[in-house]
């Protein structure tokens, strides 16, 4: 298995209600999922393939929960990537070099049956994660936006976060307000949904603390 890290803000919003119930092996709040995923790696490497100051983003969509399967994926991978690195991207996201059940990306390979092929577009993905705040913009494809969750009596931001001991996607996360729409072979279209952002630190062996 190849050696691999990446570290940086991540920024997930799906079509839960807040504190989507995935988080705690329920069922999704509508019967389906459908979610946006992106990460800046402000640090990271696949082997001797340096990743840093890159971007990847993946639309997904479940028809039922998301261990049912039957999931589909449209990977999209920041377009500055050279050869390498995008093949180092996309390998990392299909799961190929990381233990069973160890990582989001290895997790989410197993249940599905559809992945689009990838598209190469600029990437700008930007977050605050303690203030809850953030974007992620793929020019004609995915625009999403996240921010504090309010309270609906006196619009005071609502903070709450997750910590998850075990978790294959983060140990910590806080959760956010987020507002998505993308086109293409996996539409999204939400407003006031589930959001969360972490500090992603993971390698193929799981997440670091």
């Amino acid at each position: 298995m190849t050696e691999w890290k990446i570290r940086g803000p991540e920024i997930v919003t799906c079509n839960c209600n807040y504190g989507c119930p995935c988080q705690f092996n329920a069922l999704p709040s509508e019967g389906n999922c459908r979610a946006a995923f992106g990460v800046r790696i402000d640090e990271g490497h696949f082997g001797s393939t340096r990743l840093d100051g890159l971007s990847l983003v993946a639309l997904l969509a479940w028809p039922g929960a998301i261990h049912e399967g039957r999931g589909q994926c449209l990977p999209i991978i920041d377009e500055r990537a050279s050869p390498e690195q995008r093949e180092a991207l996309l390998t990392i996201l299909s799961g190929q070099h990381s233990d069973p059940g160890a990582t989001v990306f290895q997790v989410f390979a197993s249940t599905l049956e559809t992945v689009h092929e990838p598209i190469f577009k600029p990437i700008t993905i930007e977050a605050d994660v303690d203030g809850r705040e953030g974007r992620i913009v793929v020019p004609g494809v995915l625009q999403a936006t996240t921010e504090p969750i309010r309270n609906p009596v006196t619009g005071a931001a609502h903070r709450a976060r997750l910590t998850l001991p075990q978790g294959f996607e983060y140990h910590t996360a806080e959760f956010a307000s987020g507002t998505a729409r993308a086109t293409g072979p996996v539409p999204l279209d939400v407003k006031g949904r589930h959001a969360h952002l972490s500090e992603l630190h993971m390698t193929g062996r799981g997440v670091v603390d």
